[in-house]
């Protein structure tokens, strides 16, 4: 994969935690900087640690002498996997669950965060099963759900805590757009060429 089907990709799957961590933003009485450094920091290493697992799964079954037909399997699996995530991403986008916005003293709650991102780590181990069945590149992958893992926190916070958490049913929308586009790219790129 080149780098602009990762990008859309790890953008794509990206903007789930922006919509975890917007909710969890509207509820805030006053964000404090030490809390979100060490909520970005672990939110990226459980995103990571789960793209690397879901990677290594992956390209696994890309170690063996497998035939072409074997091939074009994992890779119609890997679409599907893209396209599912994508319409899963739609489907909360237009169920749009609401929750009861109040403002909470404390601060920022980093194991409540950790809790609902980890729920969602399943799908960015599924993202980096597909990714691992295409061959792509663990380290560009890598960098990339890193840096987007750090500003969707970062940006889901503050939109939450300005705006309230209705801004992530726009997000769930981009990124399963996002990943449904990803998804037609590797069978347009991968299956029927």
């Amino acid at each position: 994969m080149n780098w602009i089907e990762i990008l859309l990709i790890t953008l794509g799957i990206s903007l789930d935690i922006f919509g975890v961590v917007t909710c969890e933003g509207a509820l805030l009485a006053e964000i404090n900087k030490k809390s979100l450094a060490a909520g970005c920091a672990l939110v990226a290493l459980l995103q990571t640690a789960a793209l690397y697992l879901g990677n290594l799964v992956g390209g696994f079954s890309l170690r063996y002498d497998i035939k072409d037909r074997q091939i074009l399997t994992i890779r119609v699996i890997a679409a599907i996997i893209f396209i599912v995530l994508g319409i899963r991403m739609v489907w909360k986008a237009w169920k749009n669950e609401g929750i009861v916005e109040h403002r909470e003293e404390g601060g920022l709650k980093l194991r409540k965060i950790l809790k609902l991102v980890a729920m969602s780590s399943v799908y960015t181990i599924l993202t980096g099963v597909a990714f691992g069945f295409l061959g792509t590149s663990l380290l560009q992958v890598l960098l990339m759900i890193v840096c987007f893992t750090v500003i969707m926190v970062i940006l889901g916070l503050y939109t939450g805590y300005r705006l309230g958490f209705e801004q992530k049913s726009k997000a769930y929308s981009i990124g399963g757009v996002l990943l449904i586009i990803g998804g037609i790219d590797v069978v347009i790129r991968y299956i029927v060429c």
